[in-house]
């Protein structure tokens, strides 16, 4: 019996020790996606793919692979749908890290009147009044409002999305932490969106890339297609790539 119970005790903890143990795969309805792979979890470089399958089919790759950066400090598992380890290091507000793992793809904004687009894909023109909010202790944490306003208060100047500044000039909201599964603190207001130094700066937790490969990224996505964007360190990909069915 002693015996038993410690064979069930380690496999126990096996589970949640290793992401791979969990039972998950990306779901099936999901067409289009995203691929992002880092050197390691300390790295603010990567390579992104994109793919595409019918139906139950393989994924097929799309297009060349291009280059993107990442957080200053590398990157932490996000809140998306996708299982995490037990103790594993989670994406905090402020941490300077992208958040890791399989999370759906938003809306766009940005500053053009209009963008190449899916009709689909929603699209905002971002104005003065438009607020996204990164105070953890805010009851709109992580959200996008539209005040009917300038913002007045210190909270609405605060939360006033980016004016003027060309690497926010266009983004692709990538969903985590999001709302209405947000939590506080575990970090907010994570895009795909322009880099800054022709790819010499790395960014506070998103992932951004040249605004060619942005636009041809948000041309590309179908909301009708579930589109997902999936981001781990190499050897955190190739161990997960069976059991989460990834390309």
């Amino acid at each position: 019996m002693k015996r038993i119970t410690l064979l069930f005790t380690i496999c126990l903890a096996a589970c949640f020790l290793s992401p791979a143990a969990f039972a998950f795969s990306l779901p099936a309805s999901s067409q289009q996606l995203v691929v992002g792979q880092a050197a390691s979890w300390n790295s603010s470089y990567v390579e992104l793919t994109f793919y595409e399958r019918s139906g139950s089919g393989s994924w097929k790759k799309v297009g060349k692979s291009w280059k993107g950066r990442l957080g200053r400090n590398g990157l932490a598992w996000g809140r998306g749908i996708h299982p995490v380890p037990g103790g594993a290091t989670m994406k905090r507000e402020g941490d300077g890290r992208a958040p890791a793992g399989v999370f759906h793809l938003g809306g766009a904004w940005g500053y053009d009147a209009s963008i190449q687009r899916n009709p689909a894909l929603n699209y905002i023109q971002v104005t003065p009044r438009c607020l996204w909010y990164e105070d953890s202790s805010s009851p709109f944490y992580n959200q996008y409002r539209r005040i009917p306003h300038n913002p007045k208060t210190s909270e609405e100047k605060k939360a006033q999305m980016k004016q003027g500044d060309h690497a926010h000039s266009l983004k692709l909201f990538i969903a985590h932490n999001a709302y209405p599964n947000t939590q506080p603190y575990a970090g907010s207001s994570i895009f795909f969106h322009i880099w800054r130094g022709g790819g010499s700066k790395s960014t506070a937790g998103c992932t951004t890339m040249s605004e060619s490969s942005l636009r041809n990224l948000i041309a590309r996505v179908d909301p009708g297609k579930k589109p997902l964007y999936v981001l781990l360190p190499k050897a955190e990909y190739k161990s997960l790539r069976s059991s989460w069915r990834l390309p």
